[in-house]
């Protein structure tokens, strides 16, 4: 069994064609999955979904591209909105995002601060999205960490070899996508090989970033099997070892999430 620790499933690519795609992911051997928030005022249409399909579950919490647009939201907020329902396991997706510049640094600062509070509060995971901020989120990682510590998750992990070990160093998991399996993707192959295999997590961020196999096409939660297919090549393990060991480092970072 695999467990897609991260992908949209509330967004309008899957609306004419949800329960196809739950049902391939299952006969793929995706067992759960775990839909993320990127606004929390879509909360509701999220809980919806979970609570359709046993199998999925949810986040709260607001993308770093959105942060302008929900700084009224504070630590509180979150913390009530993830403690009122069985169905949201983590916390994000927050972080910074410095490719796309679509929302300034210190909104962005601002709203993953109050989403490490509310993680550290509710033991619940933390969702991280760093992309081009390396050195800002090796800052606040471990900042916040001496602060109190939380669990994390740098999820659709594309970042520098740095950030990764700062990230296990302080207690984190590692998330690995599609783009795992580009070709270019040599270098992240090769950091992939040095987390320790129990802080290795696959997701697909679908609908984004299919993997190698299905390049161009729309993602789905059935496909993180061929990511875990070659996270195994990079650590030299088989797959059904792979499988095993991400699927029990998901239900240990998401301590919420039952075994169904």
């Amino acid at each position: 069994m695999l467990i897609d620790t991260h992908c949209h499933l509330d967004f309008a690519d899957f609306a004419e064609e949800r329960d196809a795609i739950v049902a391939r992911a299952h006969e793929a051997g995706v067992g759960q999955m775990v839909t993320i928030s990127t606004r929390v005022r879509k909360l509701d249409g999220l809980l919806a979904i979970t609570e359709k399909y046993p199998s999925v579950f949810c986040s709260v919490g607001t993308h770093p591209n959105n942060a302008g647009e929900e700084l009224d939201i504070q630590t509180e907020d979150l913390v009530r909105l993830a403690n009122q329902h069985e169905k949201i396991v983590a916390i994000g997706e927050a972080g910074l995002d410095y490719f796309y510049d679509t929302q300034t640094p210190a909104d962005q600062k601002t709203g993953l601060a109050r989403h490490v509070a509310a993680a550290r509060e509710t033991g619940l995971p933390l969702v991280i999205h760093s992309r081009a901020a390396d050195d800002d989120m090796i800052e606040i990682l471990t900042t916040e960490s001496g602060k109190g510590a939380f669990p994390f998750i740098l999820h659709c992990f594309s970042s520098g070899a740095e950030l990764a070990r700062v990230g296990v160093e302080l207690g984190g998991y590692v998330s690995f996508s599609g783009i795992l399996t580009f070709p270019k993707s040599e270098e992240l192959r090769d950091i992939a090989g040095t987390v320790p295999m129990d802080r290795l997590l696959v997701e697909t961020d679908a609908p984004y970033l299919a993997p190698k196999r299905w390049r161009g096409k729309r993602n789905e939660p059935s496909y993180v099997v061929n990511t875990a297919e070659v996270l195994a090549e990079c650590k030299g393990v088989s797959y059904g070892e792979m499988a095993e060991v991400t699927t029990e480092n998901a239900f240990r970072v998401f301590s919420k999430m039952p075994r169904l």
